[in-house]
């Protein structure tokens, strides 16, 4: 079996590329579509101070996933205003379920969740 390995063009060419995904959510499917981010495209945000408490930690690097997520979705919107558009107007008010499956999705930690919490 031969290892497939991606060219540098390849993934530079990621980060204009609209890409469309799609989820089940109780018994219905969610489509949505997303871009890469170049670092200058990344929302800009502190990273916590080692010395806060664990929990506080975890909601800055909550806040600051989502607000990348975000980000991603609006950039393919603007992109491909006639594809799947999740309306980041609309973010909010989704059930946090629905969210974080989305943002796992996009984030590539789909199947690591899968592996990890198998029902």
């Amino acid at each position: 079996m031969s290892e497939e390995v991606w060219t540098m063009e390849e993934l530079v060419a990621l980060t204009d590329e609209v890409q469309t995904e799609e989820l089940e959510f109780r018994g219905k499917k969610v489509k949505f579509q997303f871009c890469e981010l170049t670092e200058s495209e990344e929302p800009k945000m502190k990273m916590p101070d080692e010395s806060l408490p664990e929990e506080e930690k975890m909601a800055i690097y909550q806040e600051i996933g989502a607000n990348r997520v975000k980000k991603m979705l609006e950039k393919a919107n603007a992109k491909n205003p006639d594809g799947d558009v999740l309306e980041i107007a609309m973010w909010d008010k989704l059930p946090t379920t629905l969210r974080y499956n989305i943002s796992n999705k996009i984030l590539g930690v789909q199947e690591e969740v899968k592996e990890n919490f198998t029902l």
